[in-house]
Formats: structure tokens, C-alpha cells, sequence
């Protein structure tokens, strides 16, 4: 038995601290999950709570017929595919309205902006906002398969359908995103003006946001991959430079918020239905 085995298996006896170790060993997993999915790292807060007491009260029905990761993935996903939704996603439905935006922020004539913390805040909330341009089951696929990476069979597993029907799925997407990108995006294509100064410049300006109150770049992030998303963007041609701008958002860590609001779950009682 492996030691993941031995603390599901304690976890599942009542152990209350074998319990805490294993939430606390998959919530980075949840919330990287989540805040792709949701566009939104408050929203992808809440939802990884609500996800994790979902783990935490199905953890009977877990019978080791596939990897736990795998389990975690299926029970998040299906949360996700389901729940209502939030306002960045009815907001960002489409991706032609996201590119009608960044070509209005482009003649606005706002010069860009210098402090480059901002300037990174604009790249990871538009590049959120394009995969909010996808539907859900697509967008799924696409985050699981491109963005964390995810073999081909896991994320069949994941999503219940066949291997084969999950790469028509994702390839879908990769073309969808790869078009959308190549057309709107200068880190994706070269020859586009580079937008993110320029927007971040634009909603400030207009008030719509607080450079005081950042969201991602704010976010715990765990250790970084060996290359940087930069040296990757310029490494690839042009469909992989989509795909590489999408990677090029930090493996997240879940906040302190997820964090406390666990500790008072596990302490407030029994998590049977």
C-alpha cells in the first residue's frame, strides 16, 4: 500500500488529521483548476471550498479504480461543469466581444503603462478571459489537456467520455483558441501590437481597475517550471505559442482564505451527509 493509499484509508476511518493532510495535499491541484475554469480568483476560492467538502464528504464512494488525482479531477469537474454562473463568465461569453474590447483599448490612445507588475496583471487576466470564451465542456478539456497537461486517457477518465472523443474535444479547442490568439494577441503573434499596457492603461482610466487591488499577481504561486513562459512563447511556432501563453500562467497555490475556511470545516464536526 502506498502512503497516498494508507491516508485515504485513515481519512476514510475517521483519522481527522489524515483527513486535513490529504485536503491539504490536493487543494493547489483544485484551485488551479478552478481559477482556469472561472476566470476569477475570489470566485475560484469559493468554488475550491465548496469542491474539497465535496472530496471530503464522497471520499467513501472513492474505490481506487483510478488514480485519486483523477477522482479529485472528476469530482471538481463535474462541480464546475454544473455550478451557476459567475459574473466574469456571463460577461466574457464571447470571444468576439473580448475582441471588439481590445481593439477599442488599442484607439483609445491611452499611452501603456510602465510599472510591469500591472502590465503582468493585464497578460494573466487576459489571457483568464479568453478561456472564458469557450464553453464549458471545451474549456474543460482545453485546461485539462493543454494547460495542466493532462494525458489524453486521464482526461477521457476525468470527463467520462472516450480518449477519442475528449482529443476531438480538445483539438476543437486548441483551434479555436489558436485562431482567436493569432488574430488579437502580440505575444502570440508578432506582428499584432502588444495590447496589455495599453488595456490595463484603458481600465484604469475608466475606473474599472484598482492598481492597488491586483488579482493574480497577487496570488501564492508554487516553484516555477525551469523555463520561463517568455523563453517558451519565443522557442514554438505558431499554434504552440498559443498554447504556450495559456501555460504561462503560474502553478497557483490556494490562498490563506481556502486555507482557514478548511481548518473550520474539519474542526466544526462529522462530514457525513
Amino acid at each position: 500500500m502506498t502512503p497516498e493509499q494508507e491516508l485515504i484509508q485513515a481519512a476514510r476511518g475517521g483519522d481527522r488529521a489524515a483527513l486535513a493532510k490529504l485536503v491539504g495535499a490536493i487543494k493547489d491541484l483544485v484551485f488551479n483548476l478552478a481559477v482556469r475554469m472561472l476566470g476569477n480568483p475570489a470566485d475560484a476560492e469559493d468554488a475550491t471550498q465548496e469542491i474539497l467538502v465535496r472530496v471530503m464528504r464522497g471520499l467513501s464512494t472513492f474505490r481506487g479504480e483510478s488514480q485519486f488525482r483523477t477522482w479529485v479531477y472528476q469530482v471538481a469537474s463535474n462541480y464546475l461543469l454544473t455550478a451557476r454562473k459567475r459574473e466574469a463568465e456571463r460577461r466574457h461569453e464571447r470571444l468576439d466581444d473580448l475582441a471588439r474590447s481590445l481593439a477599442e483599448g488599442l484607439v483609445d490612445g491611452d499611452p501603456p503603462l510602465d510599472d510591469q507588475l500591472l502590465v503582468r496583471e493585464a497578460k494573466l487576466t487576459c489571457t483568464s478571459l479568453m478561456l472564458l470564451g469557450l464553453d464549458r465542456p471545451h474549456r474543460l478539456a482545453f485546461v485539462l489537456g493543454e494547460v495542466l497537461d493532462l494525458p489524453a486517457d486521464e482526461g477521457a477518465a476525468i470527463l467520462e467520455v472516450s480518449a477519442e472523443a475528449f482529443r476531438k474535444r480538445l483539438s476543437r479547442a486548441r483551434q479555436k483558441m489558436a485562431e482567436f490568439t493569432s488574430t488579437t494577441c502580440g505575444l502570440v503573434e508578432p506582428s499584432l501590437p502588444c495590447r496589455c499596457g495599453k488595456q490595463m492603461a484603458r481600465r484604469v482610466r475608466l475606473g474599472l481597475f484598482d492598481p492597488e487591488k491586483c488579482s493574480f499577481t497577487t496570488l501564492p504561486t508554487q516553484p516555477p517550471p525551469s523555463v520561463s513562459d517568455e523563453d517558451a512563447v519565443e522557442a514554438i511556432d505558431a499554434l504552440e505559442r498559443a498554447l504556450a501563453v495559456f501555460r504561462g500562467h503560474p502553478s497557483y497555490a490556494a490562498s490563506d482564505a481556502v486555507t482557514n475556511g478548511l481548518r473550520e470545516l474539519l474542526e466544526s464536526g462529522p462530514f457525513a451527509d
